[in-house]
């Protein structure tokens, strides 16, 4: 599906998350893969290294712009253009997350636009002088129609993130780019439990029962997979667009004798 393709994927800490799970379905698919990391670099390389081919990882922080600045300059000592972006990257302080939105301060709730929201624009923008005619940005969204507690400002940063991802869609069409999101239901990632105490929102078991597929927060496959199919030739004419990978969840209402949805992320 990716044969000949080079994709760039951002946001990978450990092997329990997306986007490395995204990596390795894209170089099962034929694609050649490079993978930035932020902070512990040594752990990134040695997490590349779990992949089928270990990929070269440049350092990225999105909050850096020389970072940014020169991103593509050194992505070009890997490769000579870009097919496909996964954008993978989102943080939110402490004190914005967990309950803690009537008191977060401006500075953690920019904080978390910047990284999770802006860094859509911020990355793509970087990396334009590489993509290639009728590459594909790929963004990881979670359903930001609803409140999610102890989502908080992250859900805010996740409801710009998707009119971020139509405005890149309108802007870059004319270059034959296409910009669409995948919306995952809750797994159980490093980030999740950075959000609630058990590591996936208290949503799992609530998710599955809502879900008319079922959903079961260990499997990354059909997300992976979601997205590996975005940043290939197979979606030409979609962009603007919201993939919901949720088992269906996201489309049906409290069941009969249902509490609601409890906590998610």
């Amino acid at each position: 599906m990716l044969k000949g393709k080079t994709i760039l994927v951002t946001g990978v800490l450990t092997p329990s998350s997306i986007a490395f799970h995204t990596a390795r379905v894209a170089q099962e698919q034929g694609a050649r893969v490079v993978l930035t990391g932020y902070g512990r670099m040594s752990l990134v390389e040695r997490v590349a290294r779990r992949l089928p081919e270990a990929p070269p990882v440049v350092e990225l922080d999105v909050t850096d712009s020389g970072h940014l600045a020169s991103l593509a300059d050194r992505l070009a000592d890997h490769v000579d253009r870009l097919d496909g972006v996964l954008h993978s990257v989102a943080f939110a302080p402490e004190g914005a997350l967990g309950g803690n939105f009537l008191t977060t301060e401006w500075p953690d709730a920019a904080r978390a636009v910047q990284v999770s929201t802006y860094s859509l624009q911020s990355v793509t923008r970087a990396v334009l002088p590489l993509l290639a005619e009728r590459s594909s940005i790929v963004g990881l969204d979670f359903d930001a129609s609803r409140a999610w507690a102890e989502y908080d400002w992250m859900g805010v940063a996740k409801a710009g993130l998707e009119s971020c991802a139509r405005y890149l869609a309108s802007y870059l069409g004319s270059r034959g780019v296409r910009v669409n999101l995948v919306a995952a239901g809750p797994l159980r990632t490093t980030a999740a439990s950075s959000i609630s105490a058990d590591g996936d929102f208290s949503a799992v078991a609530e998710w599955n029962r809502r879900a008319p597929l079922g959903w079961d927060g260990e499997r990354f496959e059909p997300v992976a997979r979601a997205c590996v199919a975005l940043l290939s030739d197979w979606f030409p004419a979609t962009t603007g667009e919201i993939i919901h990978v949720d088992g269906g969840a996201h489309a049906i209402g409290d069941r009969p004798g249902s509490a609601g949805p409890g906590q998610s992320g």
